[in-house]
Formats: structure tokens, C-alpha cells, sequence
């Protein structure tokens, strides 16, 4: 067995921690995969919600200047692709601000979160002390709507007729 698989069996909330903290997984794929391999669900929702978090407030100070040094170089197309990507899933946000951006950051869809949500915020000049707690807020918010998901989806709720329920109340 590699040695880094052996490490993260022995060391699962770590490797959980860091996999919330990867801009492509986030807590959106941490916590389901920490529900799957047992981990206690309020140890792991505060796990991840802190490892999302983590690059936060570097994404939030060094997004602008350093996609602005990358346009000055021969990584100008890839800088420009990025931006522009970040920029189409702005336009919310633009129109809502601070509102614009918790909800941004808070409905667990793909393409949205900590990272895209902070980049953003970068990109729209938003001042770093009222983004940060929003982003915050939304991490919290996606965190206990993913946890509540996955743990209906271990405990076999969706199949037990719940769900059909609660569909029914909501229609």
C-alpha cells in the first residue's frame, strides 16, 4: 500500500481538513467523504468549515494583484481565462453585493463556494472585512445543508419514503 494512503487512513480527519481546503472539492466533497468513512458529524462539519476557510482570506488579498501581475507575462491567456470564468459567475453577486455573495457561497452547486466566492469578491474591489464573514456565513450555511444530505444518504432516508413527504409538503 503507498505510504501516502497508509498516512491517511491512520490520519482521516487530516486528510479530510486538507480536502475541504482544495479549491475543487471543498467541504462540498469533504463532507460527504468524511460521512463515508465515519467521522463523527459535528468534529467533521467544524473540520471542514475551518479548512474551506483556510485560503479564504489569502484568495481575498492576493487574487487581484496577482492575476494582474500574470496579465504582464506570458501567462496572460490563462490568467484572462480564469478571470473571465470568475467573472461570468459574478454577475449575481454585482446585483445583490454582500446578499449576492452569501448565497453565492452558500447553495452547493458546482462552481460555486469559498474560492470562487473570494475570488470574486476580489475581483469586485468588495472590502476584505465585510466579505470575509459573509464567505464565512455561506461556507456555514453549505456545510449543514451538504452534512444534512449526506447523512439522509447514508441512513437510507431518501429511501424511506421521507423524502416522497417531504416533496409532497413542499409542492
Amino acid at each position: 500500500m503507498p505510504a501516502i494512503v497508509s498516512y491517511f487512513e491512520q490520519y482521516k480527519e487530516f486528510g479530510i481538513f486538507i480536502l475541504s481546503a482544495l479549491p475543487i472539492t471543498e467541504l462540498r466533497a469533504a463532507i460527504p467523504a468524511g460521512v463515508a468513512i465515519g467521522i463523527n458529524p459535528v468534529l467533521l462539519y467544524f473540520l471542514c468549515v475551518a479548512g474551506n476557510m483556510i485560503p479564504v482570506p489569502f484568495v481575498l488579498m492576493f487574487a487581484r494583484p496577482l492575476f494582474s501581475s500574470l496579465k504582464k507575462t506570458r501567462f496572460l491567456g490563462f490568467a484572462k481565462r480564469i478571470e473571465d470564468r470568475a467573472m461570468d459567475k459574478s454577475t449575481k453577486v454585482q446585483e445583490k453585493s454582500m446578499l449576492g455573495l452569501f448565497l453565492f457561497v452558500a447553495i452547493p452547486l458546482p462552481g460555486t463556494g469559498a474560492w470562487t466566492g473570494a475570488f470574486i469578491a476580489s475581483l469586485l474591489n468588495m472590502r476584505y472585512k465585510n466579505a470575509l464573514p459573509v464567505i464565512l456565513l455561506g461556507v456555514m450555511t453549505a456545510g449543514i445543508v451538504i452534512l444534512v444530505a449526506a447523512l439522509m444518504l447514508k441512513y437510507g432516508i431518501f429511501s424511506s419514503g421521507i423524502a416522497e413527504k417531504i416533496l409532497k409538503f413542499l409542492q
